[in-house]
Parts: C-alpha cells; structure tokens; sequence
C-alpha cells in the first residue's frame, strides 16, 4: 500500500515527526512519500491514504487548500474536517455542546467588547502556529489589533490570557485512531506587548509531559465531541489544554488539520500512530 504525507513546500524539510512517521510505516511494509498539496503533478488518486502533515502554508489561501482537499479521493482527516477545524470559530460550537473552552469574543472591535482580563490575546480565526497573534495588557492595544485585522478582511478571536500557561505551560494530548498516544508540555510562547509574528512559530519550548488523569478524560470528551459534530472518525486528534483560573483544564485549541505531533519528544508515538493508520486501511 502507498501513502502519501501531503506537506507545505516551504514547511516539508522542517518537519521532525516525518521522517519517524515514515520510517514507522516501513517496519510495517508500507511505502509512504511526501508531497507537496498544491503541486499540480501529483496523482493524490495513486495512494491508497493522503494524510495532511505539515501544510502550514494554507491560512492566506484556505479556499485553494480546501478546494484540493475536496478533490483527493482519500484523506485524513476528512476534508469536512478540516473546512471545520480551519476556521476557530468551532470553538463556539465545542463551548455551546459543552466543552470548557477558555472565554472567548468575537471579531471585538470595542474595549467594551473584551472579556473581563488584566490580559488579552488575540489572534485571527484562520491562523497556524501562532502567526498574527499577540499578548497585549492594554485593552486599547488589544481592540486595535483586532481592528487591524478586521479591517483587512480577516475575523478574529480576543481571550483572556491564561496565567497557568507562563508556569506550567500548555499539554498538549495526543490521540490517534481515538486511543491517547502522548502528551508533551508547550513553554509560554507569547511575550507581552511582542508584535504579532507575520510567520508560523517552529522553534518552541516543547518536552515531554505526563497528563494527568483529568486531562485524558478532558481530551477525550473533546474529541468525542467533535467527532459527533463534524460526523467523521478521527485518524489524528491533538487537544491543546490549559489550567483554568478554577484549577480544571480548559481547551485552547483542538488541532485537527495538521498539527505537530512532537514525535521527537516520545519513543512510542510514530509507533502508535503507524498502527491507527494501519487499522484505518484495514477497516
């Protein structure tokens, strides 16, 4: 059987968990090749299984990378996955079926508008890797980001920032084919009053993290959750956690597009993957 890891052309040589990914699917007899979503040559109709990896380049051309989704015969996850996960405003639809999810305003444009904070972060709806993103503790800084970004087209998101995360950081839960894999821990990423990045951040503070046991049942809801929303299995999920101010997890982002596995950071992940991926094209 042949696979395809469908990446960025700019983002394919900066991806750590590919070549553990591939090299997992060869202990198990399969040939999996990278190659680049938006190249017109490629027969995506030849592999048995395209799997969305490290294709960060999509957020300014979101159409024309759904578009291509629609079109390959066979994906994971699923192109209605990920025309739902593209866009953050599913968070509205995981908060309103019940996932805690931290407190979030919409496209704010008033100071009046900011939910109750001492920080804020705001950021587009259609973003990867923190790109366009900022920390502010000015509420007027705060509305003139989101301004910005309205004004050029682009929806936006304004939450609270969540104090945890500068002291114990974000987990980040790994589940394939629906069985929790691993979870690493993800440092501060955002310094106060740092202009929003134009790019993707790929270097980041990442180690390994042992969740507790709150957090798998948080994850796991969540991802049961948003399999009943979109009507799809789930072949990768990362659900992206953070200790709310009341001591219980809080969802940050449910990362169902192509988020980074951090392979690198667990000596079973590419493992467990391989064999999701394996049983999904058995069933």
């Amino acid at each position: 059987m042949h696979i395809a890891w469908a990446v960025g052309k700019t983002f394919a040589h900066h991806d750590p968990d590919l070549p553990l990914l591939t090299a997992a699917m060869t202990a198990r007899g399969l040939d999996a090749q990278t190659a680049v979503w938006d190249d017109p040559d490629v027969d995506w109709g030849a592999y048995d299984l395209v799997v969305v990896r490290s294709c960060w380049d999509y957020v300014p051309r979101r159409a024309e990378f759904l578009a291509w989704a629609d079109a390959v015969p066979r994906l994971a996850n699923p192109a209605a996955v990920l025309r739902w996960n593209t866009d953050k405003t599913y968070l509205r639809a995981l908060d309103e079926a019940g996932v805690a999810v931290v407190p979030t305003a919409w496209s704010v444009r008033s100071v009046d508008d900011l939910p109750a904070a001492e920080e804020w972060v705001v950021k587009p709806t259609v973003s990867a890797g923190a790109a366009d993103t900022a920390r502010w503790s000015d509420p007027e800084q705060a509305v003139a980001h989101s301004r910005r970004l309205l004004d050029s087209g682009r929806a936006t998101m304004t939450q609270p920032y969540v104090d945890a995360v500068d002291t114990e950081g974000e987990t980040g839960i790994l589940l394939f084919g629906g069985t929790v894999s691993h979870a690493f821990r993800k440092g501060a990423l955002l310094t106060r009053g740092d202009d929003p990045r134009s790019l993707p951040e790929l270097k980041e503070d990442i180690g390994p993290r042992e969740p507790s046991a709150d957090q798998v049942a948080f994850a796991q809801h969540a991802v049961h959750v948003a399999r009943e929303l979109t009507g799809h299995e789930l072949l990768y999920a990362r659900v992206d956690v953070v200790t709310g101010p009341d001591g219980r997890p809080r969802l940050m982002e449910l990362e169902l597009t192509e988020p980074s596995f951090f392979l690198p950071h667990t000596a079973t992940g590419a493992a467990t993957f391989a064999d999701a991926l394996v049983a999904r094209l058995s069933g």
